[in-house]
């Protein structure tokens, strides 16, 4: 039995992929002179979104929660020295 597949942690719209796989052909001709169909582009599109773009996705709601705090403590700061006047 074949093992099965993470689902992806990221969609994107047909127009969205259609556009990361012309961008990825494109990658491929211009830097290493490969002429790659849609089916490898796609494969290769699929590979980043299953892999790597979770990587990326959970690096940004780390850095958006430590952002979100750092504000929120800063506005209790801000509340708390109201307060106190």
């Amino acid at each position: 039995m074949a093992p099965r597949k993470k689902p992806p942690i990221l969609t994107l719209t047909p127009e969205q992929e259609n556009e990361a796989n012309s961008k990825i052909k494109r990658f491929m001709e211009d830097r290493f002179e490969l002429d790659l169909g849609s089916f490898e582009a796609a494969e290769i599109l699929e590979l980043f979104t299953r892999e790597i773009a979770p990587h990326y996705y959970n690096r940004a709601i780390f850095d958006v929660q430590a952002h979100l705090k750092e504000r929120f403590e800063s506005i209790e700061s801000d509340v708390w020295a109201l307060e106190k006047n």
